[in-house]
C-alpha cells in the first residue's frame, strides 16, 4: 500500500512543477502534511517522544520531510518523470544498506545478490524508458542526494515506528520540521507567488496529503514489522508503477519493454522478500 501511494509521487511532482516553484512544492507539501499530523496527534492525545527520540525524529525529518521532497522537486524541473524513477530504482538497495548499518540486521549473501540484480534491473528498466542514461547532470546529482536522504529517513523511521508507532513517527517528524518548512514556503511565495492550474494544485494536494502523510502509515508499519532490509525490497516495484503512471498521465512514451522490464523487476522484488534473513544470535560464554 505504501509503495502504491508513493508511486504517484514522481509523476505528480512533475505535474506540479509546471506551475509551482520547486521550493514551494518541496516545503508546501510538508506544511500541508504537518497540519494534518498536528491535528491527528492532538485528537488522539499521543504522548510526547522522550529524550533521544527527538534527535532520531530530527534524522527522519531531515531525510523524508526536507531532503527527499525538496531535492526531487528541483530535479524534476528539468528531468522527465520516467528519468526521475531512477531514484526509486536505487532506493531499495540504499534502504537495505542503511537498515543493515543502523538496525544491525544480518542478511545472507543471497539477499545481497538478489538486491543487486533487482537494483540493476530497475535502473536499466528506468533508463530504457527515459531514452538512455546520458551524462550525469545536476538533476542526477540532486536525485542521488534524494536517494541517500530517503534511505536514512526510512531506516531510522522504521526503527522508531517500533517504539512510537508508524503514523505517530511520521507525524512527529512532520511537526518537528514545521517551523523550517513554513519559513521555506513563505520565502518561496515571496519570491514567486503560486499560480497553477486546477490539475497542478490537485497534484500538489496529493503530494501533501498522501505522499507526505498517509502513505507513510503503511510504509513505516511494514518497515517496523521487518526485517527492514527485506521489506524494503518491495519498493523495487515502485519505478515500474511510476513509469506506467508517467505514460498514462503525462503521455511519456511506453513500449513493449515496459512489460518485460516490469516483470523482471517484480520477480527480483518477490525473490528478495522471500529470502530468509539470518537472525542475530547472542554470543555464548565459553
Amino acid at each position: 500500500m505504501g509503495v502504491a501511494a508513493f508511486s504517484f509521487t514522481v509523476p505528480f511532482t512533475r505535474v506540479a512543477v509546471g506551475g509551482l516553484s520547486p521550493l514551494f512544492i518541496g516545503s508546501g507539501r510538508a506544511v500541508v502534511a504537518s497540519i494534518l499530523a498536528a491535528f491527528a496527534l492532538s485528537l488522539t492525545r499521543q504522548r510526547l517522544p522522550r529524550g533521544r527520540q527527538w534527535a532520531r525524529l530530527a534524522v527522519v525529518a531531515a531525510g523524508i520531510v526536507v531532503g527527499f521532497p525538496v531535492l526531487t522537486s528541483f530535479a524534476l524541473t528539468t528531468a522527465p518523470a520516467s528519468h526521475g524513477a531512477v531514484v526509486i530504482a536505487l532506493l531499495p538497495a540504499a534502504t537495505a544498506t542503511a537498515a543493515v548499518l543502523r538496525g544491525r540486521e544480518h542478511p545472507p549473501v543471497a539477499f545481497w545478490l538478489v538486491t543487486a540484480v533487482g537494483a540493476v534491473a530497475a535502473i536499466v528498466f528506468a533508463f530504457a524508458q527515459s531514452g538512455g542514461p546520458g551524462q550525469l547532470n545536476w538533476a542526477d546529482v540532486l536525485l542521488l542526494g534524494a536517494v541517500v536522504a530517503a534511505a536514512i529517513g526510512y531506516a531510522e523511521g522504521g526503527l522508531l515506528a517500533r517504539e512510537l508507532g508508524a503514523w505517530q513517527t511520521v507525524s512527529w517528524a512532520l511537526v518537528l520540521a514545521l517551523p523550517l518548512m513554513t519559513g521555506l514556503a513563505a520565502l518561496s511565495m515571496a519570491q514567486q507567488p503560486p499560480s497553477a492550474s486546477p490539475g497542478q494544485w490537485a497534484a500538489f494536494g496529493y503530494l501533501g496529503v498522501v505522499s507526505m502523510f498517509f502513505g507513510f502509515f503503511a510504509w513505516y508499519r511494514g518497515l517496523a514489522i521487518g526485517p527492514m532490509a527485506k521489506v524494503s525490497q518491495v519498493q523495487l516495484i515502485q519505478p515500474v508503477l511510476s513509469i506506467c503512471w508517467a505514460g498514462l498521465l503525462l503521455g511519456e512514451s511506453l513500449g513493449w519493454t515496459t512489460i518485460v522490464g516490469g516483470l523482471a523487476v517484480i520477480v527480483c522484488a518477490g525473490v528478495a522478500v522471500r529470502v530468509r534473513l539470518n537472525p542475530l544470535r547472542p554470543k555464548q560464554n565459553r
